[in-house]
């Protein structure tokens, strides 16, 4: 009868491998570009050291920026990046194998087996389609925190090991050093602190008596937040990202606390926490096992993640019984991860479960589906689902043959290693991730984001202003523009951020960039394009401070700018309602001024509906109302269109269509409005071609990329006849007035 001690011995080499080869897995599927919400944001804040939106994420931003400049030969800094997000998701898989094979010490004597389990772990917690997704390509800063609070977790079991002995404190000094690094990072990077203290109150409660010990973790938690320190320094440096403007005390503090987003206090509930937000996390842990399904095997879906549930909390349970020291962290980390963080956020309704709903009025749903905010919760997840799989794969072996074996005084039954090579087959279901989100969760060869913004962009004369009014049509635009040099003459105006006062002042302040004619669109060529002398708005910055944060329009009111003349409808009009008013008053006709088509109805709220021609991806404004013509017809519901434009562009300069029938699937409806544009357009586009020459052969060509971006992405069925826009009112007008109220009293300044 052999006699086996326990080998707490880590296997830092096996644990290594593991997170090389996730790695791999990464960089095989990683984005070659940026991609929709946030990624172009904090791509492009990284490489020009900038700040994102708040709380600004100053520990993302300076890895970030280091990632850029890495000299890795040809590639691309959205390469660079995307590999970050990779890497250090990589290495809290390697965390959690070494917490995995840590757990199973106390109840599998040999090292092989333990190894099999730390696997197991990575295998599952890195191949979930969240975390996968997330890491091959840097949509946001929580794969960094990932690895933050998976390092945090290794040390902290480590230290459950040993609570009083000669390394103990230096370990509890480092990790309070790493939760004030990963809220340098973001927030998210304190998840793991609440564990901590039970974990110390459970192994070492005289730990939190020791007051001259407490305030050196405090100090090192402190210094770990110095990087915040930076954002004022760099903010009065006026990088082209420069969100929040932090230069002064209560704009830091404001940016800091994240006041902009105007969350409720977790008491008022803004959705049911049963029905609503704990149905919203069962909806994306059902996703993290087998999201290519879809929805068309919904119940395969519901079966795989009641399996995963039910091994995770099989784990769990002998996690609880055979390693009580590093339960009482990893326990309370989990229920951190779940039922406290779904309280906290307080999110609404999940855009997918209203979409399931069917949009239902009155019920309030997020713009997107928030899974990412538990990427560690689904990564973690993996530790226990490799605990229950290691138990089932014993209990099998055992059935085939078992052998007693000695630990110290005591005796146990355990499997013969044939019984556990017998049993081995069940523990394919681990792979079942990597095998059924490979589709959904991959992003190789996905550039259409970035050829969506080379498009929009190009749609815009030179020096023209674009109006936009969301994230997936201002960051891509972002990014085109600061990190690969697209079409900088043109000056992106976002409404969402026109609100504010620190986003106006920097419009006013941004330099005129020269536009390149060789670079841009041969249509603009032969053509002269005189360089604007200063900023789209003739304002001071004690102005453009001194602008409302809203205006009442009680009676229908002229807007004269030129020979341009239009009538506002009785309305609120927001301060970004009033900016973009003045810049077509300030800066229009010498500056062209066009609306993103991805804007819906915004024009059409200022009174400028016909007075708008589309080309390509965007609207320019006229000073007369465009009539039908040879290469200008009307569309039902969408105004006039300048077809000759649009199709020399569709045809020779537009990207995104052929990278768009070179997807395999969209994934994320909540961003389907940008591939269906080109749905919409193209048809469009096909028709009045068609009606022009009367040969379908025009057309043809449009018709076969449409069905084939269609196919790609499968969105086969989503066209809605749009509606006919509302009949402009004519009136009188004060509404010059209100655009005087705050014009400056000395010429604009100049960048």
């Amino acid at each position: 009868m052999p006699n086996t001690e326990p080998d707490y011995r880590p296997s830092y080499r096996a644990a290594a491998i593991a997170a090389v080869l996730v790695f791999v897995l990464y960089l095989v599927t990683l984005s070659p570009s940026t991609a929709m919400w946030d990624t172009s944001e904090y791509i492009s804040a990284a490489y020009v050291l900038g700040l994102p939106h708040p709380p600004g994420n100053p520990l993302f931003v300076l890895i970030g920026r280091l990632f850029a400049v890495l000299p890795l030969g040809s590639l691309s800094v959205a390469v660079k990046i995307n590999m970050l997000a990779a890497l250090t998701s990589a290495v809290a898989a390697g965390m959690w194998f070494l917490v995995a094979e840590r757990v199973l010490v106390s109840w599998l004597p040999e090292r092989w087996q333990r190894i099999a389990g730390g696997a197991l772990a990575t295998l599952v917690g890195a191949t979930s389609f969240t975390v996968w997704n997330q890491s091959v390509v840097n949509e946001k800063v929580y794969t960094v925190s990932l690895m933050g609070l998976a390092i945090v977790s290794w040390l902290t079991v480590r230290w459950c090991d040993d609570p009083e002995g000669p390394a103990a404190d230096r370990i509890l000094v480092l990790i309070a050093y790493l939760l004030g690094l990963g809220n340098a990072n973001h927030m998210m990077g304190l998840l793991a602190a609440p564990a901590v203290v039970v974990a110390v109150l459970v192994r070492r409660p005289d730990t939190l008596v020791r007051w001259k010990f407490l305030a050196v973790l405090a100090a090192v938690f402190f210094l770990g937040n110095t990087p915040f320190l930076t954002q004022p320094i760099r903010a009065l440096h006026h990088p082209p990202i420069n969100e929040g403007e932090p230069t002064t005390w209560s704009a830091f503090w404001y940016n800091f606390n994240r006041g902009q987003y105007g969350k409720p206090s977790v008491f008022d509930r803004q959705a049911p926490f049963i029905t609503g937000q704990l149905g919203m996390y069962w909806l994306y842990f059902k996703w993290q096992w087998l999201r290519d399904a879809g929805e068309r095997y919904g119940f395969w879906q519901s079966l795989m993640a009641v399996a995963y549930m039910a091994l995770g909390l099989l784990g769990g349970w002998v996690h609880w019984k055979r390693d009580r020291k590093s339960f009482w962290y990893l326990g309370t980390f989990m229920f951190t991860l779940t039922l406290l963080l779904i309280w906290y956020l307080n999110f609404k309704y999940g855009y997918s479960q209203c979409t399931a709903m069917g949009n239902p009025p009155g019920v309030p749903c997020e713009v997107r589906d928030r899974d990412y905010f538990f990427i560690v919760s689904f990564s973690a997840w993996g530790v226990w689902v490799a605990l229950g799989l290691v138990w089932v794969w014993g209990y099998l072996a055992a059935l085939v043959g078992s052998e007693g074996v000695k630990r110290g005084k005591d005796y146990f039954t355990i499997a013969t290693r044939n019984g556990w090579l017998a049993a081995s087959p069940m523990l394919l279901v681990a792979f079942v991730p990597l095998a059924m989100n490979w589709t959904a969760a991959s992003r190789a060869g996905q550039t259409d984001t970035r050829d969506f913004a080379h498009d929009l962009l190009d749609s815009v004369e030179p020096y023209g202003i674009l109006v936009t009014v969301g994230d997936n049509d201002t960051f891509p635009l972002w990014y085109a523009q600061e990190v690969e040099g697209i079409r900088k003459d043109v000056v992106i105006a976002n409404t969402s951020l026109l609100n504010t006062d620190w986003y106006v002042r920097q419009l006013i302040e941004r330099p005129v960039y020269p536009y390149d004619s060789l670079a841009g669109p041969a249509i603009y060529r032969g053509h002269a394009w005189p360089k604007p002398n200063g900023s789209p708005l003739h304002l001071t910055i004690d102005g453009a401070n001194a602008l409302p944060p809203s205006v009442e329009i009680t009676q229908p009111e002229l807007f004269k700018a030129g020979s341009l003349t239009a009538t506002i409808r009785p309305q609120i009009l927001a301060r970004a309602d009033v900016v973009v008013l003045r810049m077509i008053r300030d800066s229009w006709p010498e500056r062209p001024v066009y609306f993103s088509r991805t804007a819906g109805g915004y024009p059409e709220d200022l009174g400028l509906e016909s007075h708008l021609l589309t080309q390509g991806l965007a609207r320019k404004l006229l000073p007369e109302e465009p009539v039908p013509g040879k290469d200008t017809v009307a569309v039902p519901g969408q105004g006039m269109l300048d077809v000759k434009t649009s199709a020399w562009l569709w045809d020779h300069d537009f990207q995104a269509p052929a990278s768009l029938a070179r997807r395999t699937m969209w994934v994320d409806r909540a961003s389907v409005g940008i591939p269906y544009l080109y749905l919409a357009s193209g048809v469009t586009l096909a028709d009045a071609e068609q009606a022009a020459s009367g040969n379908d052969k025009d057309a043809s060509h449009i018709l076969a990329q449409v069905q084939a971006i269609a196919n790609a992405t499968g969105l086969q069925g989503l066209f809605t006849p749009p509606t006919e826009p509302p009949v402009p009112l004519q009136s009188e007008s004060n509404t010059t007035k209100l655009l005087d109220t705050a014009k400056p009293k000395t010429k604009p300044t100049k960048p």
